[in-house]
């Protein structure tokens, strides 16, 4: 990933993030790492625990954010909301949402997707 796209990336998990505080959100952790894996953003409400990936693109480019979210990035996502869930022994109901933040010209585009995705019903801990 060169530096622009890395750039633009992290200021779009930044925007993600204010939006989330915005609606009410606490958010618990940013790029959580285990292994080879991340989660961009771990937030919570009083009912749910929300890990949320964040895909952020300029206008310009061909695929829109939500689609770059494809069944081996979900595989990967649901492997390390696994460990979080075991780690930090969540008792909450968990949810996976999808932002997408997009930078046109003159103004940035946030759109938020609750239950944008479920795991698969293969997936074993």
């Amino acid at each position: 990933m060169n530096h622009q796209n890395l750039k633009t990336g992290l200021d779009g998990e930044e925007q993600a993030r204010q939006y989330l505080i915005s609606i009410g959100y606490d958010i618990l952790h940013s790029n959580w790492r285990w292994r080879r894996f991340e989660l961009d953003i771990v937030a919570e409400t009083d009912e749910e625990l929300i890990f949320v990936e964040v895909k952020t693109r300029a206008a310009s480019y061909l695929i829109s954010p939500g689609e770059a979210v494809n069944r081996s990035k979900i595989n990967r996502i649901v492997a390390a909301a696994d460990m979080y869930v075991q780690k930090f022994n969540v008792e909450k109901a968990v949810r996976f949402d999808i932002i997408t933040v997009v930078y046109q010209p003159k103004s940035v585009e946030i759109e938020h997707i609750p239950n944008a995705f479920y795991p698969p019903l293969s997936w074993k801990r």
